[in-house]
């Protein structure tokens, strides 16, 4: 199934959505419709109760340039009539980052070439991030005068605060190298033949999971990163409770003691 939009290229192959950012021309800087065509494909998916996966890739070699320039002008010239236009356009592509982050859906993002500004965040808040040799991270926001305030809070999930603060302040320029040594991405590949490849594994991986268990286990880790282990005790046995309780266990347990695929696995 092929669904069509400006800025996206969306291609369905069973319960994985591959989502291509498709402005070559701009490597792939996101325009305010890339981020409201990007919202609407997340949303349309996570209704569809058949999308399992989301991969996030960029056309032409790059993954994202950052925000589109022209949009930023656009936002300058209506703040004359609005005062909160620029906070307003900034805060939609947050919003898009949080949905993003907190999906039920498992999210892999394939980086490749330049990953600056949002394309940055939006490599943080993939589930799993994947890049080859010609992938160069940068956050340029400060050397342009103005502030990554969207991007920074998933920085600092992703590396901790000291590593985001190194990087915003210095607007440094991240190879893939470092980018593996910091975690920014989860693996290196030496060209888009084995980044794809790579794919299909972790494609494989995650489809063997239940999706409610899936779902689920995301939601809990969430929650675990702003709270303790003891203050989570009893929601997290509630959850567990849940879930063995529910079709997803029975189906896996029945498979596990009959020697085949979960019903959710693929063939």
């Amino acid at each position: 199934m092929t669904t069509a939009f400006e800025t996206l290229l969306v291609r369905a192959e069973g319960p994985v959505l591959h989502v291509t950012l498709n402005r070559p021309q701009v490597r792939n800087a996101m325009s305010q419709r890339m981020v409201a065509e990007l919202g609407t494909v997340l949303a349309d998916a996570e209704r569809d109760g058949t999308t399992r996966v989301l991969v996030l890739q960029g056309a032409g070699g790059h993954f994202c340039a950052g925000a589109d320039i022209k949009d930023m002008a656009a936002a300058r010239a209506r703040s004359a009539d609005d005062p909160n236009a620029i906070a307003k356009s900034n805060a939609v592509f947050g919003e898009l980052c949080v949905a993003y982050a907190s999906s039920p859906l498992a999210v892999v993002a394939m980086v490749q070439g330049t990953v600056m500004g949002g394309g940055f965040g939006l490599a943080c808040v993939a589930d799993v991030t994947l890049a080859d040799e010609t992938v160069v991270f940068r956050l340029p926001e400060t050397g342009l005068g103005v502030v990554p305030a969207q991007v920074g809070p998933f920085l600092v999930e992703r590396l901790g605060y000291a590593e985001a603060r190194r990087l915003a302040v210095t607007g440094a320029k991240v190879d893939a190298a470092e980018a593996l040594r910091l975690r920014l991405v989860h693996e290196v590949h030496i060209d888009a033949e084995s980044l794809d490849w790579a794919l299909k594994r972790v494609l494989a991986d995650i489809l063997r999971c239940a999706p409610g268990a899936l779902a689920a286990t995301k939601a809990l880790l969430a929650k675990a990163r702003l709270h303790s282990p003891a203050s989570l005790v009893q929601e997290a046995a509630e959850v567990f409770a849940r879930a063995a309780a529910g079709p997803e266990a029975a189906e896996g347990t029945a498979a596990f003691i009959q020697k085949r695929k979960p019903s959710w696995a693929p063939e």
